[in-house]
């Protein structure tokens, strides 16, 4: 899911950035995040000048990763993707998060709306996935930029044909997937490979099966992908400046970015008092329909078997299902006001939920209708403070990045209830799992 505000923007633009567009006219342009771009290319790891790059690590690179799709959906298969590279003590090569691969065209249409065609990963992490260093007890390799990648590698790549390797693997578990690839790199010795062009690793049908994750989890969430996955400064900051209207403060807390960055659990700590919730909405609805025409689980990044689940209901066909198991599966995907407000008070009950009483909404959805929902939430819930995304004064930078700061507040929530066929709920939920938040402090509409 892309979050486009209409927030007060703070920052004035970049010079350049503020022309309009015939494509877009009276449009001001997204930024284009070139000092982020800079700044990757800038890795020590990266030897542009050495007469000879034979003395480097080996490389990994997957060209076919997704593009054209929400944060969610991206940051489930750089994690994977990053993952895989770390077992085969190869260097990952990271990628832009992209809507569009075209050089010569830096800007992308989303919804009628210019956004940027590609925008950094450092734009929105940090950690050994971008190229930060490895925690000391780590030996792997850092990650490189794509382009640097292509300097060093174009000429003397190694592909590997994707459905030859996964047409004798029988699964889309990413326990079996993650072995067989490493077995396939182990047996390589060459310095530059790369998986055939068009071809993903990880895919629909593994990001899709509530089961994929379970037998991986364990070893996933101690990798140092996980452990030392972090938010980029510019997402941080845009918290720390949204501090007060997300969750008030009583006593004084040091801003996130003042904080040295160690790990993970260290740095993402809980926000007590705080309930968070994510709320699909727009063509969403269509969506959820669609969901329940195939009867669909939750998701991987959603299904950990330590959390709660959906079970499809019984009545269904292969692409048919009856009105009744609509109904349920609109209860549970696109929620109405009178619903959440219910599914809130359940979840008060519950110990996790003891001491609530600040709310954050995470959701894309119009700002009336935000704002009768807040209004709701504070009748129902006995809650001080309900805000909302549509809240929050951003600069012109994080507007573009704005879901990864939401990301933030969830993965912090005392009790965070999600959409658990939501990519981007995925990536919370993942990261509370991972840093031993109790499983009844998360939850799904």
């Amino acid at each position: 899911m892309l979050y486009v505000r209409t927030e007060i923007i703070l920052e004035s633009p970049a010079a350049g950035q503020e022309q309009s567009s015939a494509r877009w006219p009276g449009a001001r342009l997204p930024p284009l995040y070139s000092q982020y771009h800079e700044y990757e290319l800038r890795l020590p790891q990266h030897h542009w000048h050495a007469s000879s790059h034979e003395a480097e690590p080996k490389f990994f690179f997957v060209p076919g990763h997704s593009r054209g799709s929400g944060w969610g959906n991206i940051m489930q298969e750089v994690l994977l993707n990053a993952y895989l590279a770390y077992k085969t003590d190869r260097a990952f090569v990271f990628y832009n998060y992209t809507w569009n691969d075209n050089p010569s065209e830096d800007y992308a249409d989303y919804a009628g709306k210019p956004i940027p065609s590609r925008i950094p990963l450092t734009a929105l992490i940090r950690g050994p996935i971008v190229g930060a260093p490895f925690p000391p007890s780590e030996h792997a390799p850092p990650a490189i930029a794509e382009q640097y990648w292509h300097t060093v590698c174009d000429d003397r790549t190694t592909s590997i044909d994707r459905e030859g390797v996964h047409k004798e693997i029988g699964s889309w578990m990413v326990e079996p997937i993650t072995r067989a690839w490493v077995g396939k790199l182990a047996a390589i010795d060459d310095q530059c490979v790369a998986v055939s062009d068009g071809a993903s690793i990880y895919d629909w049908l593994t990001f899709g099966d509530r089961h994929a994750l379970h037998e991986a989890w364990t070893d996933f969430a101690a990798s140092p992908i996980v452990t030392h996955f972090g938010w980029s400064p510019l997402v941080e900051l845009a918290f720390d400046n949204n501090r007060e209207v997300i969750s008030p403060t009583t006593v004084f807390e040091p801003p996130l970015s003042t904080i040295p960055y160690t790990s993970n659990a260290e740095r993402y700590t809980e926000l007590k008092g705080l309930l968070v919730l994510h709320l699909r909405r727009g063509d969403y609805e269509a969506h959820c329909n669609h969901l329940a025409k195939w009867s669909s689980s939750f998701l991987a990044f959603n299904g950990l078997p330590q959390l709660e689940q959906f079970d499809p209901p019984e009545g269904g066909t292969w692409g048919e299902n009856t009105p009744e198991n609509y109904a349920i599966y609109r209860k549970h995907c696109f929620p109405n006001t009178e619903e959440i407000v219910a599914r809130v008070r359940e979840v008060q009950q519950s110990e996790a939920a003891h001491g609530l009483d600040k709310v954050y909404i995470m959701t894309n959805g119009a700002v009336q209708w935000v704002e009768e929902l807040k209004t709701a939430l504070t009748h129902a819930g006995g809650f001080k403070h309900v805000a909302s995304s549509r809240d929050l004064v951003l600069n012109w930078e994080q507007k573009y990045v704005a879901q990864a700061m939401d990301m933030l507040v969830g993965q912090r929530a005392q009790v965070f209830i999600g959409n658990g066929w939501s990519s981007l709920t995925g990536g919370i939920v993942v990261m509370r799992t991972a840093n031993r938040f109790h499983s009844d402090t998360t939850r799904f509409f």
